[in-house]
């Protein structure tokens, strides 16, 4: 879990817009195993391990459709601890009949569903770094079928689904954007990540201490999508945890430098990537 606590750059929370908290609620209860922290009637804050929030959901008022190409979140990836803990949650995805996709990253085992507002959730566990081949930079990553019998050897026995583990950490988010050659140095020279892989034209990877990545980003819904209504469900701001104080103001003056905005909400220092993702930039 190296790679996602300091001095690392990581993503540590994302908060997420729906049409119905109570829905949305259970799902993320009895499908994900989040556990609520905090409640109001309009927002929940989600927990794996009951002290810290890895996602808040926020109710919209008088939700407008979803629409089906703009830019915004295409997943976020709940890391689970072992994959031990992954063969734990195929086993009860098969009892309870969910529905999932499911890719060999090489760099990790991952599985994929969405809410019942469509947000993309990815559930996966990481191989060792050890393991990772890295060339010139580059992380290799691929998109191969996932041995789920192999997962399912290292069930150990009478050990039981019971909900996220305590140590899940939020892994990465994947972004749909409008244009890489745009958003690339808002990522990279603003927020100071590095691209670690690349899809040819289609797909960027970036990281922050040599992990396979941080923050995906794509053009799948097309080059050139418009952002999606405020009152959309999907994505409303993610947030980036950052080492020191001393960073944050590296970082906010480059972000400035390159011609994008940050400002402070709340005491909360917020900027805006190119596409309209919105970003929290924490300590």
């Amino acid at each position: 879990m190296g790679f996602h606590n300091k001095p690392t750059t990581f993503v540590e929370h994302v908060t997420i817009k729906v049409e119905n908290l109570a829905r949305s609620i259970q799902f993320y209860k009895e499908v994900i195993g989040f556990k609520v922290l905090e409640q109001t009637k309009t927002t929940a804050q989600l927990t794996a391990d009951g002290k810290t929030s890895l996602v808040s959901i926020e109710q919209l008022k008088k939700a407008l459709p979803k629409p089906s190409r703009s830019t915004g979140l295409y997943h976020f990836a709940l890391l689970l601890p072992r994959r031990a803990d992954l063969a734990n949650i195929i086993n009860y995805f098969i009892e309870k009949g969910v529905r999932v996709g499911s890719s060999d990253h090489w760099v990790s085992e991952s599985l994929y569903l969405s809410d019942p507002d469509g947000n993309g959730i990815e559930i996966y566990a990481d191989r060792d770094s050890s393991e990772w081949d890295w060339e010139n930079g580059q992380v290799a990553m691929a998109v191969d079928p996932l041995n789920v019998p192999g997962i399912l050897s290292e069930k150990k026995e009478g050990e039981l689904w019971k909900g996220l583990p305590a140590g899940t950490v939020m892994g990465h988010i994947h972004l749909h954007v409008a244009d890489l050659q745009k958003t690339k140095p808002f990522y990279t020279e603003g927020l100071g990540f590095d691209i670690v892989s690349k899809l040819g034209d289609q797909a960027l990877f970036i990281s922050s201490g040599n992990y396979h990545h941080h923050i995906g980003l794509n053009t799948w819904t097309g080059v050139g999508a418009p952002a999606p209504p405020d009152k959309s469900p999907g994505l409303k701001f993610f947030t980036i945890n950052l080492p020191d104080e001393a960073t944050r103001e590296r970082v906010v003056a480059n972000v400035e430098k390159i011609g994008a905005a940050v400002t402070k909400e709340n005491g909360v220092f917020v900027t805006t990537d190119p596409s309209g993702n919105r970003i929290h930039l924490e300590v």
